[in-house]
């Protein structure tokens, strides 16, 4: 039994005596996934996914109560009610996510026979920036502004959608080294990170080749690529050794 959002649930674990499929409907196919603050889920045929989480009345509406909340007397009845009140629009907000997490991961585990993520650390990636009294944390508001942006668009609740879902599809879900995805030409392997223009935009920088792709879905079919090396080797140390070094821009050449 839990209380969420001023509600009671009671949760029933049931054997459902479903196995996994020996091998998915579409063997041989493979899809990189890159999430993103912009957009949640791009992947490397080139298809973005997101959604709000929360409408533009219940973001007013919270930041009202968040503001009635820092003037209320603690312990008192009208502080507790802000409190659910608050909680009410976070467990609406909180399901919309899971409801989208899943639904983008059913559909892509059902097209796809392996499907590729980013190991990233995410717990690390959104803690706090403030640092300590003597050293304070830099660049505090853009980093309390990002690990907002990690935590709504709900990075690891994703990861743990796609395993679940895997398991009634025979979808692998392969997980490889984030390192220089962004910055690498994925048609060429070109790595320095003038690669990547802005945001969205991403044009190689190697002569001769100047291939251009929206920045996410470069950096997507990049982990499509590590995906297949780490299926052919097993080794999740191959997707890492495969990586490039980034390219000096004064030199050219990868620095030792």
């Amino acid at each position: 039994m839990s209380r969420k959002g001023g509600r009671w649930f009671v949760s029933f674990l049931v054997d459902d005596h479903a196995a996994p499929p020996g091998q998915h409907a579409m063997p041989g196919t493979a899809v990189g996934i890159d999430r993103g603050v912009k957009n949640a889920v791009v992947t490397s045929d080139g298809d973005f996914h997101g959604r709000p989480f929360i409408t533009a009345g219940e973001r007013v509406r919270y930041r009202r109560l968040q503001q009635r909340l820092a003037r209320s007397k603690r312990g008192s009845a009208n502080r507790h009610k802000t409190i659910t009140a608050m909680g009410r629009i976070m467990s609406r907000v909180s399901d919309r996510r899971g409801d989208f997490c899943a639904q983008i991961a059913a559909r892509i585990v059902a097209r796809n026979a392996m499907v590729v993520l980013e190991d990233l650390r995410i717990k690390n990636m959104s803690a706090g920036a403030s640092g300590t009294v003597a050293e304070p944390g830099h660049n505090v508001r853009q980093k309390a502004g990002l690990n907002r942006a990690i935590l709504d668009k709900g990075w690891h609740r994703l990861e743990l959608a796609f395993t679940n879902a895997a398991r009634y599809t025979g979808t692998r879900v392969v997980k490889v080294n984030p390192a220089y995805t962004s910055q690498r030409c994925s048609a060429c392997g070109f790595v320095t990170e003038g690669n990547r223009e802005s945001q969205a935009v991403f044009r190689c920088k190697a002569a001769g080749c100047g291939h251009r792709d929206h920045a996410d879905v470069n950096a997507a079919k990049n982990i499509k690529a590590a995906g297949h090396a780490v299926s052919a080797c097993g080794d999740l140390g191959t997707s890492r050794s495969v990586k490039q070094e980034p390219v000096s821009r004064a030199t050219g050449r990868t620095p030792s």
